[in-house]
């Protein structure tokens, strides 16, 4: 069975695990269609080939690079004739030119086609975008919805083919690994996004560490408009010389970053036009055998399951008392770390994601 996906989010090197995995399964042949860097607001993410075993990762120039709804790779036609693939996987949005694109030229080429979707928010776009929706539902024989969220709207939108809840990827196990006993002498919180964005919550946990005792860091991984606002905030609050920022981090450095924590915060706050789709850093944290704490925003609540803390978006009442529990007990800190990480290594593996994304391809490839 030959697939091609299509996928910017491929060019992070830690997502090219999941990828390896479905080529190593004896009847794909799998290429995967990458541009050789994306932008975004918080900087370019650069091309890193880091995991490639297995398929073939294919650059192709891309145009309107940064733009999600416009971009699209002027190669792709071409590709498509050349390759002949039983299926094309758009891992990317249904209202996208991309996905249009990509899909037009599948189906004159004899594929199926699939589509990826985060959307958690209903929204009625404006011509073209509304045509290219109608055109790749109906197209559609199945979406891979990242959230529970995203197959409620597409279904209110008229899809009809079948789909799956599953995130875009997963974790690792041998790269998000625990780092073992951890010292007492200092409670280390944690932050990391791409993006500090005030709907990402990081002012909140400056305001409840501000009020915790004893020896406390807080170490904020990303980058962004907000970061200003931050640095200012941690200055009112007379805690400047707790707070570090250390920047953007590549993908491969992640699990370093997060076995310096003691415990992840994922804060975010729902605004009119975004609200939390995943929360990646919450699965890998797990992994790594941090307890994490989240908001109720979005999918949060759905990814932690049992296995951290949730408290209501912008309590940070709440969020002080969950920080300061774990604070006082490194008993409870332990329990939790260990029991997030058999929650992620039990659902949210690149193995297991890759998996199900097989069993999708099987299920396309017998109607």
């Amino acid at each position: 069975m030959k697939v091609v996906m299509v996928s910017k989010a491929c060019v992070s090197g830690a997502y090219q695990t999941k990828l390896e995995a479905i080529g190593q399964t004896p009847d794909i042949d799998l290429t995967v269609v990458v541009p050789p860097s994306w932008g975004e607001a918080g900087g370019n993410l650069t091309l890193e080939s880091s995991h490639t075993n297995g398929y073939r990762l294919q650059v192709e120039p891309i145009r309107f690079n940064g733009k999600h709804h416009l971009h699209y790779y002027p190669g792709l036609p071409k590709l498509l004739r050349d390759i002949k693939p039983d299926i094309v996987h758009m891992d990317e949005e249904p209202y996208s030119f991309v996905t249009w694109h990509g899909m037009r030229h599948a189906r004159k080429a004899g594929a199926k086609v699939l589509f990826f979707s985060w959307q958690n928010i209903y929204r009625d776009y404006p011509p073209p975008f509304r045509w290219i929706e109608q055109k790749v539902l109906a197209w559609s024989r199945y979406g891979i919805m990242g959230n529970a969220a995203a197959d409620q709207i597409w279904r209110r939108k008229g899809f009809t083919g079948d789909s799956m809840v599953l995130p875009q990827f997963g974790v690792t196990p041998s790269l998000f690994t625990p780092r073992g006993a951890r010292s007492a002498a200092q409670f280390v919180i944690g932050s990391a996004s791409r993006r500090l964005n005030p709907e990402k919550g990081v002012d909140l946990i400056l305001r409840a560490a501000a009020r915790l005792p004893g020896n406390w860091q807080i170490k904020i991984a990303g980058d962004g408009g907000a970061r200003a606002e931050l640095e200012k905030l941690a200055d009112d609050l007379s805690i400047k010389e707790r707070v570090q920022f250390v920047g953007k981090i590549g993908s491969e450095d992640v699990p370093a970053f997060l076995r310096q924590l003691d415990v992840m915060v994922l804060p975010s706050r729902t605004l009119p036009t975004w609200k939390e789709q995943f929360g990646r850093v919450i699965i890998e944290s797990m992994a790594c055998e941090v307890p994490v704490i989240g908001s109720d925003s979005g999918e949060i609540p759905n990814v932690i399951g049992d296995a951290g803390l949730v408290f209501p978006e912008d309590d940070v009442d709440a969020l002080y008392e969950h920080l300061y529990m774990l604070q006082q007990s490194t008993a409870a800190r332990e329990q939790l770390g260990k029991k997030g990480r058999a929650w992620a290594l039990a659902n949210y593996t690149q193995s297991q994601i890759a998996g199900k994304t097989v069993a999708i391809y099987h299920a396309i490839m017998r109607e």
